[in-house]
C-alpha cells in the first residue's frame, strides 16, 4: 500500500512526518511512502493570537481537506494540537509512544528560573502555560510568542524576552535540547493533553488503512492520551483554554491529574483520579466532572468573555 502523508512545513512537523514515514517503510505491507507538505492558516497568521483566529485546529484543517479530496492518505500531528473532538469522518488511527511530556524553561544566558528578576518578560502564547506560570510567579509579564521553534529561539536570542516556554519534546526532536535551561515538574506545570505524543489521522471509512496504521499504535500511550483528551472534551475546552491534563499508566492502573486555572494564575483548580487503565476515558471524564463540581465551568466561562 502506497501512503501519502500530509504535513505542515515547519521543521518539527516535517521531522514528525519523516519519523512516521520511517516506521511505515519498515512494515512489509507498505509500498511508496511520500510527504505532502502543506501550509495552514495557523502557520500563516502570526500577528494574531490563536484564540482570536480560531484556536489550534487551524493547524490541521488544510491537512484534513487534503485527505478529503484524495491528495493525501494520512496526516501526522502533535496530539496537543488536535481538538479534543474529532470532526465527522476522521479519526486518530494510531498514536506513537510518548516522548518527553514536560514543558521546557528556556532563558537568556541560562539564567535559572528562581533567579529571574521581578517583572521578567516571559514569552508564551499558551494560556495553559501562562496561568500556571503566573500562579508560581505573579510578578512575571507574559507576552505573546508565535512562530516555529527556531523562530521562537531567535526572538529570545534577540533579547525580546527574558525567557520562553516550549515543549521539551519538540526541542529534543530537533536536536535543540541544549537550549533547555530546566524543565518544569508536573507539580509546577501540568502539560497539555497529548503533549509529547505524535498522532496519525485518517478518514474513518478507510478500514484497510486503519488496520495498517494500528500496527504503529502504542497501547499505553493511547490509554493515557484518551484520558487526557476526555478531560478537554467534557470541559468543552479548546487547545488554548487554561486547561491541562496528564495521565500515566503502568498498563493496569491509570492516574490522571487535571487542572483549570484563571489566566492570571490567581485561581487554580486541580483534581486527581486513579483507576483502571482499561477505563481511561471514564477516568478522564470523572476528573473533568470533579473540576466542574469545584467551579471549573464558571472559571472557563469567565475566561472566555
Amino acid at each position: 500500500m502506497d501512503i501519502r502523508i500530509a504535513t505542515r512545513k515547519s521543521k518539527l512537523a516535517l521531522w514528525q512526518a519523516r519519523h512516521v514515514a520511517e516506521k511505515l517503510t519498515a512494515l512489509p505491507q507498505t509500498g511508496v511512502i511520500s510527504l505532502v507538505p502543506l501550509s495552514t492558516r495557523g502557520d500563516e497568521i502570526l500577528d494574531k493570537s490563536l484564540q482570536k483566529i480560531g484556536g489550534k485546529g487551524l493547524f490541521i484543517k488544510e491537512l484534513e481537506v487534503a485527505m478529503q479530496t484524495g491528495t493525501a492518505d494520512i496526516a501526522v500531528h502533535s496530539m496537543k494540537d488536535v481538538p479534543a473532538v474529532m470532526p465527522d469522518g476522521f479519526c486518530i488511527a494510531a498514536v506513537l509512544e510518548r516522548a518527553n511530556p514536560a514543558d521546557a524553561f528556556v532563558s537568556a544566558n541560562k539564567v535559572a528560573f528562581s533567579d529571574l528578576p521581578i517583572g521578567a518578560n516571559i514569552g508564551s502564547s499558551s494560556l495553559r502555560r501562562q496561568s500556571q506560570l503566573m500562579a508560581i510567579r505573579p510578578d512575571f509579564v507574559v507576552s505573546p510568542l508565535r512562530g516555529n521553534v527556531n523562530t521562537r529561539l531567535q526572538k529570545l536570542d534577540e533579547g525580546l524576552y527574558d525567557a520562553i516556554i516550549l515543549a521539551s519534546a519538540g526541542l529534543e526532536r530537533l536536536g535543540l535540547d541544549a537550549h533547555i535551561t530546566s524543565e518544569f515538574t508536573t507539580d509546577m506545570m501540568l502539560p497539555a493533553a497529548g503533549q509529547g505524543v505524535i498522532g496519525i489521522e485518517c478518514r474513518e471509512d478507510q478500514q484497510d488503512l486503519r488496520s495498517l496504521l494500528l500496527l504503529l499504535d502504542h497501547p499505553l500511550t493511547r490509554q493515557s492520551t484518551a484520558a487526557e483528551r476526555r478531560v478537554a472534551a467534557v470541559l468543552n475546552a479548546s487547545c488554548q483554554s487554561p486547561v491541562a491534563s496528564y495521565a500515566i499508566t503502568d498498563g493496569e492502573h491509570l492516574t490522571i491529574d487535571a487542572l483549570v486555572a484563571s489566566a492570571d494564575g490567581s485561581t487554580v483548580i486541580r483534581k486527581q483520579r486513579v483507576g483502571m487503565a482499561s477505563d481511561a476515558e471514564a477516568m478522564g471524564e470523572l476528573a473533568a466532572n470533579d473540576l466542574l463540581e469545584a467551579g471549573a465551568g464558571e472559571l472557563l466561562s469567565a475566561e472566555s468573555t
